[in-house]
Formats: structure tokens, sequence, C-alpha cells
């Protein structure tokens, strides 16, 4: 699995003129699923983005975590991050996982998500989603399991 990680300051997911998903401070996460993807590797991946030290500490140092802060917790499906690009003009999308194990497993990971932390929205999956975001720094970084 694959998720780009943004910190922010707010971010919101909208889906015909609607907010389905919104949250201050905290993580953005876009996420892709390959097709070698399982319920192990979501596991994983959620424990890192819960874990991962990207929020400033006293000392302005990247030392706390999303869990240290209770940030909020975006998760939006994005399909696309599953391309391989290392060849030719156009993408391939021989790696990314069926659209119905990508619902799957992306499912599993919100509802994973909720179980383990208690401020998570999400987007919705197949939808044409207009995604909204102040990144703070900017601070982005890729996680893959």
């Amino acid at each position: 699995m694959i998720a780009i990680i943004q910190r922010v300051r707010e971010s919101k997911v909208v889906v015909d003129g609607e907010t389905i998903g919104n949250i201050e401070k905290g993580l953005m996460a876009l996420i892709g699923v390959e097709k070698d993807d399982d319920e192990a590797k979501a596991n994983k991946l959620l424990k890192k983005m819960l874990g991962y030290r990207i929020f400033a500490d006293d000392e302005d140092k990247m030392n706390l975590s999303l869990e240290s802060v209770e940030g909020g917790l975006l998760l939006v499906p994005q399909f696309t991050l599953a391309a391989d690009t290392k060849s030719g003009m156009r993408p391939s999308f021989s790696s990314a996982a069926p659209p119905q194990k990508g619902q799957e497993l992306f499912d599993y990971l919100v509802s994973r998500a909720k179980e383990d932390y208690s401020n998570v929205e999400t987007g919705q999956f197949g939808a044409d989603m207009k995604v909204h975001l102040v990144n703070d720094g900017p601070v982005t970084f890729t996680l893959q399991t």
C-alpha cells in the first residue's frame, strides 16, 4: 500500500458540492492500493501513519506523531498512486489492485483506523472528489508497505 501523507492545518473532501470529510490540524493521507496488498500491509501502514513523527515539539523539531498531537486523520482513496510511471509518457496501472479489491482494502483501512483512533474522516472510493487542504510546512512524505 502507498500513502502520501501531508501535515495539514485543515483539509476537506467535497463530493457533488457536499463536504463528506473534514479535519483541522492533522494528516491528510492519499491511499493507493496495489495488486499484492493485503490486510497485514494495511495494518502496517496505519500504524506508521498514526505513529510517524512529523509534528513539531517545543523545540520545533519533528518529534511528535499524529497521536501525540491528537490531530485529525483524513483518508482519501487515490487509485493513481499505484501507477507505474517508469517508462513512456502515459501511466500504466498494471500494478494497481482491481477496483473491488482496492475498495475492500481501503474500507478495511478506514475501519481499523476508526477502531484505533478517534478522529478519522474519509473521502469516497470511486467518487469524483475535490480535495482541499492547507499544507502545513509544507510537509509531505511517501509511506509504502
